[in-house]
């Protein structure tokens, strides 16, 4: 048995599937043959295209995504900052070392 090399979807693509399968005018099988996915897969972006139908129409949506973003961001980039602070010590004491 030849094992293929996994896919990596993009969200457009996820999307449009999702779309095609939510309009229910082919059966998913059809749908999922047309775009080469497995019919699981394609009920699966169905799913979670459905249960995020209520978030596309909240007011703060985008603004709690770009807060969310926004403060993931500078959790990363004080995460870095330790990081580099904790480099420069243990390369100044290695140097130190003779290491």
């Amino acid at each position: 048995m030849m094992k293929t090399k996994r896919c990596r979807c993009s969200p457009e693509f996820k999307a449009k599937v999702a779309k095609q399968t939510h309009k229910g005018i082919k059966t998913t099988q059809q749908i999922a043959k047309e775009f080469e996915v497995h019919p699981a897969q394609a009920s699966d972006w169905k799913k979670v295209l459905v249960e995020n139908f209520a978030g596309v129409f909240e007011k703060g949506a985008a603004n709690s995504s770009a807060k969310v973003l926004s403060t993931e961001r500078n959790n990363l980039n004080a995460s870095i900052r330790d990081l580099m602070v904790k480099l420069e010590f243990l390369t100044k004491k290695s140097k130190q070392l003779g290491l």
